[in-house]
């Protein structure tokens, strides 16, 4: 971890990852701190980078993108011109919502959201059209048992 975070830098971080939309002077109360130095850390995290941005999370199901999809990737090719082929083609999908390069038998992992199966299909059909692929298999999350944005401070 950061050694110049201290503890109220991490208290201030704990906080904003629980809701980024507090207020200076609530988040200053909590932490300890008058509303001025609270700022002053707020803004030094920020630009320091610590604080990349914030965001509004949504409902999947509210919003009708209730099925989640881990699609394990292995590549044709093990060449920079494939890889970057394959890193554009991917990322530029807007159902990817995380995209990992592996260690062990799989070489990509992709957290996908879609509608349902149908929609799935056409993301499918896009994904292998942006590189030759090796081999793909799909798993469908049948429950989300935890989900936090939070990191661990």
């Amino acid at each position: 971890m950061n050694e110049n975070l201290d503890p109220i830098d991490r208290r201030i971080l704990r906080e904003l990852q629980a809701d980024a939309t507090i207020s200076v002077a609530d988040l200053a109360e909590r932490v300890g701190l008058s509303q001025t130095p609270c700022w002053k850390r707020i803004k030094r995290l920020t630009d320091d980078g610590v604080i990349e941005r914030r965001v509004a999370l949504l409902d999947r199901d509210k919003l009708d993108l209730g099925l989640v999809v881990f699609v394990a990737v292995r590549a044709a090719r093990h060449d920079e011109e494939w890889l970057n082929a394959f890193a554009r083609g991917a990322s530029s999908l807007p159902e990817v919502v995380e995209f990992y390069r592996m260690s062990g038998e799989t070489d990509y992992l992709l957290k996908v959201i879609v509608r349902d199966i149908a929609a799935y299909d056409r993301f499918y059909k896009r994904l292998i059209a942006a590189a030759p692929l090796g081999d793909v298999s799909s798993s469908f999350a049948m429950e989300q048992i935890k989900f936090t944005t939070a990191l661990p401070l």
